[in-house]
């Protein structure tokens, strides 16, 4: 599994705001960095490593919510969820195909036919999962998802600067009357 990137230039006495736009744009990175090769079955640990970093990103997110403008914010955490869960589909089939063939090696002769006929179900339905999985990681797709993301950065650096204020000029942040 990818270990987190360190996030560099932060120090304790930094606005949460400023905290808020380092950890998500560095998460987004990770994100971005970790869809290369994710549809490639032969290498399971991509979509692992990339569903992993839908994870940080997401808790990244629900951390820092008040550093965002509320409809921005619900838009981009569900459109981290959604690629979070079509990962989700795939890396479930991953992990049984993986399980399933140490297991496939272990049983005796007679057993061998039942799991190997198993495991072609569960490449049949990894291979669907993959399928499902495409657009949500098609490049345009994941442009898409950066750019909203780097609106929330935007304005949590605007929001760092500025102050508590209302820095979305129209009262959309998160909290704020609704």
């Amino acid at each position: 599994m990818a270990k987190a990137r360190a996030i560099p230039g932060l120090g304790e006495d930094d606005p949460y705001a400023r905290v808020a736009a380092a950890v998500v744009a560095t998460r987004a990175e990770e994100l971005i960095e970790h869809s290369a090769g994710v549809l490639n079955i032969a290498d399971i640990e991509r979509v692992h490593a990339m569903r992993v970093a839908t994870r940080r990103l997401r808790a990244s997110l629900e951390v820092f919510e008040p550093c965002f403008p509320r409809k921005p914010y619900k838009r981009a955490l569900r459109e981290v969820k959604a690629l979070a869960d079509a990962l989700g589909e795939r890396r479930d089939r991953d992990v049984a195909i993986l399980a399933l063939a140490g297991f496939s090696a272990a049983v005796g002769e007679a057993d061998r036919p039942g799991v190997e006929g198993l495991i072609a179900h569960l490449r049949a339905e990894q291979q669907q999962a993959n399928l499902e999985l495409e657009p949500a990681v098609a490049p345009e797709r994941l442009a898409e998802l950066s750019a909203q993301l780097d609106g929330l950065v935007a304005a949590a650096r605007a929001l760092a600067v500025d102050g508590p204020g209302d820095s979305y000029g129209d009262g959309d942040r998160p909290g704020s009357p609704r």
